[in-house]
């Protein structure tokens, strides 16, 4: 045996044994001393994270596409919703009567109307006021507003039908309206036969974007929880490995009594650095993603309004630690499994 060799087993042997009485140290002033066994698993933790960097590096990118793609799931579903309240709220019936209804017939239409507990607000427009609207409308096209003489302004207006917006409260239900619109007397004798009430218009709008709302919720907890369960692999594979390296390490601490809490703790505490790291870039990618992309969302009539004024606020910083806190739960439950697997063998 060469004398390196020599050196080197009595460097090991010098090394357990320090070990060994470091760890019995510990072992003695463990119950008088929470507070330094707690820094110690902490320390080893941390040691093991940069130790492990390659696989620790990995587990913690994959934590982060889940996490990026749950924050993904709730503002899709989040901000679809919100647009189709928002396109509901904009919605109005438009009931068309005949040319030169006059105000007082429109309002007995609006008593009429506001019977029914559907109806939220009710405006009527005569032909005259009809015909303003139509003026403001094309105030900036020159070649509309020179042939509007007198004569034609007269003939537009006996063309033009009175009509009344009807806001509801509930636009998914409208058969009560339509109901009382067809079956009432006066609104029988006034309506206008040529143009329909606009009862469907924009439902099928509304539909598609309540729809993609319900996909965006299914699709994004399915592609999550592919995500999750990946990351639990990885994080629980990243930890066996951390324990079949330092398995000689874990033995000594069990021969001198070191507890399942002591073992466990620097474990769970390298997962949940994976998932602190894991959670500010997540945050991180999340904010400046949709904060990319809002504009061009709010130029295609999507409400992002309620997540950018959580973004742009103090609360950003309650999405940060929420980010972070998932993280850890992930991280920790898949160290928790490994290690739990492990110490049952010993």
């Amino acid at each position: 045996m060469t004398e390196k060799e020599i050196s080197q087993k009595e460097k090991d042997r010098s090394l357990k044994k320090a070990a060994k009485k470091g760890l019995k140290t510990m072992r003695k002033t463990k119950a008088s001393h929470p507070v330094r066994n707690g820094a110690r698993i902490l320390k080893y933790g941390t040691s093991g994270f940069t130790r492990n960097i390659w696989l620790s590096s990995a587990a913690t990118i994959v934590m982060s596409f889940t996490l990026i793609i749950l924050f993904v799931t709730v503002v899709a579903s989040v901000i679809l919703t919100n647009t189709a309240d928002m396109m509901r709220e904009k919605i109005d019936i438009t009931i068309y009567f005949k040319p030169n209804t006059s105000e007082e017939v429109l309002e007995k239409l609006t008593v009429i109307i506001k019977t029914d507990s559907n109806t939220k607000t009710v405006d009527t427009s005569t032909s005259e006021e009809e015909y303003e609207k139509f003026l403001a409308e094309n105030a900036d096209s020159e070649e509309i507003i020179n042939v509007l003489d007198e004569d034609m302004k007269k003939l537009m207006i006996s063309k033009m039908q009175s009509t009344m917006r009807i806001k509801v409260h509930d636009v998914d239900n409208l058969d009560s309206i339509k109901k009382l619109v067809e079956s009432d007397a006066t609104f029988k004798r006034y309506i206008d036969l040529e143009k329909a009430p606009t009862y469907d218009v924009n439902q099928a709008e509304i539909a598609t974007i309540t729809s993609w709302a319900r996909i965006a919720r299914t699709g994004g907890i399915i592609l999550a929880v592919i995500f999750l369960v990946v990351s639990v692999l990885i994080i629980f594979s990243t930890i066996r490995m951390a324990i079949f390296s330092r398995r000689e390490e874990i033995y000594m601490m069990k021969l001198v009594g070191a507890d399942k809490g002591f073992i466990r703790g620097p474990f769970l505490v390298e997962a949940e650095i994976c998932g602190v790291v894991a959670g500010v870039i997540a945050a991180t990618a999340s904010y400046f993603l949709f904060m990319f992309f809002a504009p061009k969302l709010s130029n295609y009539g999507i409400n992002v309004d309620a997540i950018i004024d959580i973004l742009e606020s103090n609360k950003l910083i309650l999405v940060y630690l929420v980010f972070i806190g998932l993280g850890i739960i992930v991280g920790r439950v898949s160290a928790w499994l490994a290690v739990s697997k492990y110490l049952r063998k010993m």
